[in-house]
């Protein structure tokens, strides 16, 4: 649901695709790697730019949950996963008033910067009575050729900070240009193998028992 920002068809390899009605009249979804996903990305031209206001950032939030067939003759549903824009705006807010979410992962840099958003977006769960699974720290460094990590935008502060704030914290990713490479050709990381394909599994795994068990310690992502 990041109708600002939609990167997914480019992410998972479907750039050019559009989604298309089945005899239910509901979106197909497309699937690629394993995965079934939906994106204003499939629906819009890739050129078009996004401008909208909040009645129609609702409304298209509303078409992604309520008009998908995320649920066929194959098997019900795993579990949705839902990539929201940063911050606590309209996007959450529809959210929140349309679906009953089972829990909330938050994602952050090290900066202070994006660290605001990380409480604010605590705050706002908790308000709502949905429980926060864990906070992850991105780009948390940058390994130099010789072994040695740089911290460019900081050390420490999503743990710091949800440790401050009482969640789970569940490990961090480094700056990896496997995940660039994926990102751009479409073909993710986490469906490879190495390092990176490890940690997203790692990952899922800490996000499967959170959401089973809140406030059960979580395994976490650890780069030796």
């Amino acid at each position: 649901v990041d109708v600002f920002g939609p990167s997914l068809p480019t992410m998972m390899g479907g750039t050019g695709l559009r989604a298309e009605l089945n005899a239910a009249r509901k979106l197909a979804p497309i699937e690629a790697h394993g995965v079934a996903a939906m994106s204003i990305g499939y629906l819009v031209d890739p050129e078009q730019a996004v401008s909208w206001r909040g009645p129609m950032v609702s409304a298209a939030v509303n078409q992604l949950i309520g008009d998908v067939a995320w649920s066929d003759d194959r098997g019900d549903l795993d579990i949705l996963f839902i990539d929201t824009p940063p911050g606590t705006g309209e996007v959450q807010l529809t959210l929140l008033q349309k679906l009953a979410l089972s829990g909330a992962v938050i994602v952050s840099t090290p900066q202070e910067l994006a660290l605001a958003d990380v409480r604010r977006g605590v705050a706002m769960f908790r308000k709502m009575s949905v429980p926060i699974l864990g906070v992850i720290e991105n780009m948390a460094w940058l390994e130099a050729p010789d072994g040695t990590r740089l911290h460019p935008f900081g050390r420490g502060g999503a743990e710091a900070t949800a440790q401050a704030l009482g969640v789970p914290f569940l490990g961090a990713l480094p700056i990896l240009s496997d995940l660039r490479i994926g990102g751009d050709t479409g073909q993710p990381a986490a469906a490879g193998q190495g390092l990176a394909a490890e940690a997203f599994a790692l990952l899922a795994e800490a996000i499967c028992e959170a959401a089973a068990a809140p406030g059960r310690p979580s395994p976490r992502i650890v780069f030796e």
